[in-house]
């Protein structure tokens, strides 16, 4: 545990003289007019069409969003990497597919390992330019030892080491099936349903510490945006180039009930939580606006789709219903390949760069943000092994709308081995080699099918993959060697590559707990305040 040692004690040194906690903002010699400044948002199970600009609808609960798009650019062909949360966000913060970080599906509250340690973040490579790093909220990408949020680029880090359905809260909020409170003092362990979670409390961090366990979640979001601001005031003030990552909790269940689920005038939950998200991300770019306005790159995106299982719970697919699954049974939103899973809201904010009021048609995914950050610092790409995202400046200043040619779904937690290369979009075109496997919410799921040949779908004429083209027709006859040719090509190109592979081991004991001598590692920070710097 020597390194961990040495990382505390650096942390600690960097402090000496500046007001953040355990974040060194000392100025370094550089000014930040010299390089853009980056703020990446990242929603959590949020629907194509729950944002108000992407989908016409009566009730409309993304007015900030809504007010960016108007003033940036909105992208209505964008993809996350993978349909469900760790995979989506190591790609995020890789360039690269799971086939080659590693991580293919979920980390557990008990998992040894996370995000291979020889695989660069985009905090790792802006922190080698001179950046300073903050990562507020979700990580979900390994919590145990070298795994941490601190030692992964990051200078600070304040949020909840994965999902927060995944420990037990004393507000549960909004989930189907609804979960009860943490168990308290020598209550017998709680009567669970089956996908409920454990009696162990969610914890909340800050750098390597709890703060709080089990997490106020109707106080989180309100955390997340008081500490974002701070970050964002003391980087700017600072005189360094800063990378802001946030994790946001919405929209992944459960829902908390805050008071605007409570005065929301009969709104559903899901459309209370909308708001608060929308609230939220208001308060960031109002920071953003008042401090840095002309030299900070905003990027606003969803980790996948909405979780159907979820019922009511879950959002807006908007007109990507995949409808051929939907005859079969089963979801086709997150976890699935279909467009409901991993097509998400996207959305650009640069004053002066980012072109007002303009939307985007260029197929573009969550992995390129890695690389179109990477170049708009200035740095360099590690160049010991192979991206799939692009630098997609060209498209953000407008001066294209040219994307990818072919992007690659992996096999998110539905039909088919993890990670797999099942689904592939060329041009308009989406093949499937693999089909169902996901809730929906009725509870069928629809049954795994392997398509050999592939069901080929025109997206141009037929959004919601209703109607797969006719494998005798001349369109599927000339795609379909298109398609077997680009899947052989970037699975040679992987075989041949630096790859990693994710330590999927468990272990109870790598549990985040703060004290284990009470029931659901249960303690609360003694008087909550702006910079905690102690273990509670």
């Amino acid at each position: 545990m020597g390194w961990l040692f040495l990382k505390v004690l650096f942390l600690g040194v960097t402090f000496l003289g500046c007001l953040y906690p355990l974040v060194d903002f000392c100025p370094s010699g550089e000014t930040r007019g010299q390089k853009p400044n980056f703020v990446i948002i990242l929603a959590d199970d949020m629907g194509w069409g729950d944002l108000g600009a992407n989908w016409d609808t009566e009730t409309k609960d993304t007015a900030n969003l809504d007010k960016m798009a108007a003033e940036g650019m909105r992208f209505v062909d964008f993809h996350a990497a993978a349909s469900t949360c760790s995979p989506s966000r190591a790609s995020l913060l890789t360039g690269r597919l799971g086939l080659r970080n590693g991580v293919t599906h979920n980390f557990a509250v008990t998992s040894v390992g996370g995000l291979p340690l020889n695989e660069t973040t985009l905090a790792e490579v802006l922190q080698q330019a001179g950046y300073v790093t903050g990562m507020i909220g979700k990580w979900h990408l390994g919590h145990h030892g070298p795994y941490h949020p601190n030692f992964r680029g990051f200078d600070y880090y304040f949020g909840i080491p994965y999902s927060h359905d995944m420990g037990c809260t004393d507000t549960p909020g909004y989930n189907h099936p609804p979960c009860p409170a943490c168990p308290r003092g020598n209550r017998p362990s709680r009567s669970l349903e089956r996908d409920c979670y454990t009696d162990v409390a969610l914890p909340l961090y800050e750098n390597l510490n709890i703060v709080e366990q089990p997490v106020n979640l109707s106080s989180l979001a309100h955390k997340y945006a008081e500490k974002a601001i701070q970050f964002i005031q003391h980087a700017s003030a600072s005189g360094r180039p800063f990378l802001l990552y946030m994790g946001l909790a919405h929209m992944h269940v459960p829902i908390s009930r805050t008071q605007l689920s409570a005065d929301a005038r009969g709104r559903r939950p899901y459309s209370a939580g909308l708001r608060e998200m929308d609230s939220l991300v208001g308060q960031i770019k109002d920071k953003v606006d008042r401090t840095a306005k002309e030299n900070t790159f905003l990027w606003f995106t969803g980790d996948n789709g909405p979780w159907a299982q979820k019922c009511e719970l879950a959002g807006s697919v908007g007109p990507f219903t995949g409808l051929w699954q939907t005859h079969q049974g089963g979801s086709p939103a997150k976890q699935t390949t279909w467009e409901g899973g991993h097509r998400v809201p996207a959305l650009a904010y640069w004053p002066g760069r980012v072109p007002v009021n303009v939307t985007s048609t260029a197929l573009l995914s969550v992995l390129d943000i890695f690389p179109t950050v990477v170049a708009l610092a200035g740095a360099s790409l590690p160049q010991d092994r192979h991206f799939d995202g692009l630098d997609a400046s060209e498209v953000l200043f407008g001066w294209s709308q040219t994307g990818h040619r072919v992007l690659f779904h992996p096999n998110s937690g539905a039909a088919g081995e993890f990670g797999a290369l099942q689904t592939v979009r060329l041009g308009p075109y989406k093949a499937f080699y693999v089909s169902g496997g996901a809730k929906a919410c009725d509870g069928d799921v629809g049954p795994e099918q392997h398509h050999e040949p592939p069901l080929i779908f025109n997206l141009e004429d037929d959004v919601a993959e209703a109607v797969p083209l006719d494998r005798g027709s001349a369109e599927y006859q000339g795609v379909l060697p298109k398609v077997r040719e680009v899947l052989a090509d970037v699975l040679l190109d992987i075989a041949g590559d630096n790859t990693s592979r994710a330590d999927y081991t468990r272990d109870p004991s790598v549990t985040p707990c703060c004290n284990p001598h009470h029931v659901a590692c249960r303690c609360q920070a003694t008087g909550w305040t702006d910079f905690p710097t102690g273990r509670c």
